[in-house]
């Protein structure tokens, strides 16, 4: 092997690095230390910035003297560093989800192997030069070499943990030359394939670390608790870099305040350990993530302070106890997301600022729990995970999923010559990680099989941090898979059950198990791909219903669009295949419960709903008594109030506050709310709200943090009297019926059996319909499936069944009143089946046109023969002019929602225009869909327009045809057209997560069969 070829070999991990260490910087002096900030201290020089840049398609293509002193890179071009040269131009992105983007015959890979060199002059002094010295690059994909001054300096792999190297010895006083040689693919490859975007580059923060020869090299923090968990004991590992004469290390403890809770010293010796016993603490929860500050100082015989360290400390205890997991002696519920490191501009390298505004939203969403998926994440990440408050699942950089074409998934992890590759990426996170109060599990990676590697890494963690559990999804898989669902036996490597997008029934299975001594987390479900996910409601009454399913994390927290500008000038967001690379994935990697430009879907605002800490109960409505549950596991409710309303029609006719300050955390109290339904309209809503008092990092005060409505009322409301309308003239021709007043015409085609003209005010509405419809634009979840989640694309059956092929055969137009006879009666008798087949529905449709201009539909249909089992929607769609794009209706809103996605949804009144009605998906499909609609308004500008009023029924009013939306790849390719299109459905399928997961609950599923429904537009 060429000297530089290591890339190649699986056997070269690493060459000349560093061990790994916790994630901690010196500073010069106590005030810059309690900053935690970087740029405040003098020992650590940022290396970011610009640096010059050459790409090739081959290694060898980087001239290979390119690392010298002597070297002319002024033709070069510059690139940002931290960042992916495909972000920057050079070559281009690569999504697959679970296939390896070149021929499987590890450790061998392509010879076309994309390579960037980078150099940056570092200009140092003479009193820099006076310590030891490293150079440390956070994250480099995926393997590269080190250069200083032309002399060798190093090997690195593993993409996502650090690679640290003492260069010491190479600098000089003045100019010194960094080069660095980066491959996209290594034979360390193999263990990253993860699904994501292939991208590479120095991509994460590099810095130059200066350090005292004797100074502090690593520090281990870790607490417990008796067993009251009162009392707390603080133990402190201290490794030095060398062994010290008379040199002294002072520990001391400080609260937010900078109030000293505990403080002592010793003689310091190479390595030690200091035990602190701490009375009564605050303890750290995500609910409640209090931390103290300890300060660390190696001090020498003079009295300097030679090293000063800072380290933020949360005392908690995590536990495996009875079976569950418990954090200070308390059950908890992961209500989690996995949260892959994405942004749309970046790729993998997230600022600080990015990484905060994700926090925020988490928190304001409820959300308590992060699996960084599926690789350890930027180390000051975890910083503001301890900060803001999450448990955080830390997984190591380990994805080995593209073999299972070659069906031997665990092919590398049962090889004893990979071994190696595996303890070191785990050793590297848990080292890096260690000191970190938010890091409750180590998980072993994720969809690597299963095998010995995985006892190894488990083995080896158990041995150095047995302070926190271990998860590892692959040996849970393996058990179930022998035992057909019914695991016999527990998992070994890992402290619980893990499995991915397992239905509703199954977990019901697991939950009521009594007999495992583990218990069982969802690591990823609710696969939040396009439209959907839907049944949130049903896992998260699961988790709390039976105590051993301790939660589970969403898949995704974000989607991964790329942000591109394209050849017609519009702006998009790219997925696979949008590159021209082959083999792709499509827009499988758009599965985000946040846009790419971090917009909240639908989804997320569902999730919160889901998982609000505080819920409610109806004990005697009729009374006015609810129960009011703290579900809060440490904190109680003195930081937030509650609020209720009644409104009946969207206007407000009572309304008070809720003192709920003392509910402690998991408990409950029955509260009153004075009202009485006898004196309330039928079709009333309370709303209870409870929102936060202060304001916090995430959220201002008057935040929402849960809420509940309740459907009120026993009083009839008053009817309205109409005034006696003029006669309206009936014409029935040849092809047509006319009915006309003074203020509207209402024409019906014979030969189509619709409505082709409704004119109110002399301005035309309707110019089309209604027609009976019962096709969507697919989603994500109608058209996707996977058989190992044991579902199939739904789409598929439909068409199969000729569902979007269904025509309407006109067999009798008819008016069934008499002359001069109100309202003017006319039947459609028509039958509605698809082309090939012979099912299909027999349909009457009435239409009742009074003489005020407003017309009731009445369909009744029978069903004949077979088909599908399952209709997409059961309605009528009709195309309005585009000028009545203003709308305001009753029922289920702001935003979309569908049977089993309408958690988030309140019952109000509500105005938007067309534009805002719609959800911009990335992947084009159907969306908009508005539930329990009472009434809906269409108007133009001039106030002028419809209303349609019914019994619950649906609507969606949008600029895009049903057709369109089901051609178009991107939401940019969407054109308006001059036809808006109105559906008015009876009933829609749900939605579920069948894109990757379970398919619709029975209980969502719109079965194929007779129905009836009504409904009437009035006009306005």
């Amino acid at each position: 092997m060429n000297r530089y070829e290591h890339f190649k070999s699986q056997e070269t991990i690493e060459i000349n690095r560093e061990p790994e260490h916790a994630y901690f910087f010196s500073y010069d002096n106590t005030e810059s230390a309690l900053t935690y900030q970087k740029k405040y201290t003098s020992k650590v020089k940022l290396l970011n910035g610009k640096w010059k840049f050459n790409y090739s398609e081959y290694p060898d293509g980087i001239p290979s003297s390119f690392h010298e002193e002597t070297f002319d890179d002024s033709d070069w071009d510059y690139i940002t560093v931290p960042s992916h040269w495909q972000m920057e131009g050079y070559g281009h992105p690569h999504y697959t989800n679970v296939q390896y983007p070149f021929p499987v015959a590890p450790p061998d890979i392509p010879s076309i192997n994309p390579t960037g060199a980078y150099r940056k002059m570092i200009t140092l002094s003479k009193d820099e030069l006076s310590e030891r010295t490293t150079l440390r690059f956070e994250g480099v994909e995926s393997a590269f070499h080190v250069w200083v001054n032309g002399e060798f300096v190093g090997y690195g792999t593993g993409s996502r943990t650090a690679s640290e190297f003492n260069i010491s010895k190479y600098l000089v006083e003045g100019q010194n030359t960094l080069a660095v040689k980066v491959y996209k693919f290594s034979a360390q490859t193999y263990l990253e394939d993860q699904d994501m975007w292939w991208l590479s580059g120095i991509f994460r923060d590099v810095l130059l670390i200066r350090k005292p020869v004797l100074s502090i090299e690593d520090i281990k923090i870790q607490t417990d608790f008796d067993n009251k968990y009162i009392d707390s004991e603080l133990s402190i590992d201290i490794r030095l870099t060398n062994q010290p004469e008379s040199y002294t290390i002072r520990y001391t403890l400080l609260d937010q305040q900078n109030n000293v809770i505990a403080s002592d010293s010793d003689k310091a010796v190479k390595a030690f350990k200091k035990i602190l016993q701490i009375k009564e603490p605050r303890k750290w929860s995500a609910e409640d993530p209090y931390l103290y500050n300890l300060l660390i100082e190696l001090i020498d015989d003079q009295g300097n302070i030679i090293d000063l360290i800072p380290n933020r400390v949360g005392f908690r205890k995590i536990e495996l106890k009875d079976g569950l997991i418990l954090i200070n002696g308390q059950h908890i519920i992961f209500k989690g997301v996995n949260r892959h490191e994405f942004h749309p501009e970046h790729g993998r390298a997230v600022s600080v600022e990015t990484m905060i505004e994700d926090l925020n939203m988490m928190k304001a969403h409820n959300i308590n729990a992060i699996r960084t998926s599926h690789y350890p994440s930027h180390p000051v990440f975890y910083d503001l995970c301890d900060q803001y408050g999450f448990y955080v699942i830390d997984e190591t950089d380990i994805e080995t999923h593209g073999f299972v074409f070659i069906d031997d998934w665990s092919q590398l992890s049962k090889d004893a010559y990979w071994e190696a590759a595996y303890v070191d990426r785990i050793r590297r996170m848990v080292e890096r990680d260690k000191n970190h109060a938010s890091v409750v599990i180590w998980s072993l990676g994720n969809e690597s099989g299963f095998g010995s590697n995985h006892q190894a890494m488990a083995d080896w963690v158990r041995e150095n941090d047995p302070t926190r559990l271990l998860h590892y999804e692959g040996e849970t898989r393996d058990i179930l898979e022998r035992t057909n669902n019914e695991p016999q036996e527990l998992n070994r490597t890992a402290d619980m059950f893990s499995t991915m997008y397992t239905d509703v029934d199954t977990m019901e299975k697991l939950g009521k198990r009594t007999d495992l001594a583990q218990p069982h987390i969802l690591c990823e479900y609710a696969h939040a791909m396009g439209n959907g996910p839907g049944a949130f409601k049903e896992y998260v009454e699961l988790f709390y219903k039976y105590p051993r399913l301790q939660g589970g994390f969403v898949w995704e927290w974000i989607d991964h669009g790329i942000k591109i500008d394209r050849p017609d000038g519009k702006e998009a967001y790219a997925y696979g295949g949008d590159f021209g690379e082959k083999p792709h994935d499509s827009n499988f990697v758009i599965d985000g419960l946040v846009m790419p430009d971090r917009t909240p879907s639908p989804a997320l605002l569902d999730y919160k709903k889901a998982i609000e800490p505080i819920h409610v109960r109806a004990i005697d409505l009729e009374n006015g008594q609810f129960e009011i549950e703290n579900r809060y596991d440490f904190i109680d409710l003195s930081a937030v109030y509650g609020v209720w309303e009644i409104q009946t029609q969207g206007e407000t006719i009572s309304k008070g506050e809720l003192d709920i300050s003392t509910i402690s955390a998991s408990s409950s109290r029955t509260v009153d709310i004075p009202f009485s339904l006898e004196e309330i309209d039928k079709d009333s809503h309370l709303t209870i709200r409870f929102l936060q008092k202060y304001p916090t990092e995430w959220a201002e005060a008057g935040h929402e943090i849960a809420w509940e409505q309740f459907e009120v009322g026993n009083r009839e409301p008053k009817k309205v009297m109409l005034s006696p309308k003029e006669s309206v003239t009936l014409a029935d021709e040849e092809s047509k019926i006319s009915v006309s007043g003074d203020q509207f015409a209402w024409i019906l085609d014979k030969l189509t059996g619709r409505i082709s003209q409704y004119k109110v005010s002399g301005e035309v509405i309707i110019q089309n319909g209604p027609k009976h419809n019962y096709w969507r634009a697919l989603t994500d979840n109608d058209r996707l499936g996977l058989e190992e989640f044991g579902t199939s694309p739904v789409a598929d059956t439909w068409k199969e069944a000729g569902v979007d092929l269904i025509q309407e055969r006109i067999n009798e137009v008819k008016i069934v009143s008499k002359e001069q006879q109100l309202p003017v009666i006319i039947e459609v008798q028509s039958n509605l089946a698809p082309a090939v087949y012979n099912w299909g529905f027999n349909v009457l449709t009435t239409y009742r046109v009074s003489n005020d201009g407003s017309f009731e539909v009445s369909v009744k249909a029978t069903k004949y023969g077979e088909g599908s089992e399952t209709l997409p929607k059961v309605g009528m769609q009709m195309k309005l002019s585009d000028q009545f794009n203003q709308v305001k209706w009753l029922g289920n809103g702001p935003g979309e929602s569908y049977s089993d996605v309408q958690l988030a949804a309140k019952n109000g009144v509500y105005e938007k225009s067309v534009d805002d009605l719609f959800t911009p998906y990335i992947m084009p499909q159907e969306n908009g869909n508005r539930s329990e609609i009472r009434w809906v308004e269409i108007k133009n500008n001039r106030g002028n327009g419809i209303k349609v009023t019914g019994e619950r029924f649906n609507f969606s009013l949008r600029a895009y045809s049903t057709e369109q939306l089901g051609e178009k790849r991107n939401n940019v390719e969407l054109e308006k057209e001059s036809l808006l299109e109105l559906n008015i459905d009876h009933q829609l399928n749900g939605i579920g997560s069948a894109s990757c997961g379970p398919g619709v609950l029975r209980r969502y599923q719109l079965f194929n069969q007779s129905y009836q429904y009504n409904y009437r537009i009035s006009p306005i």
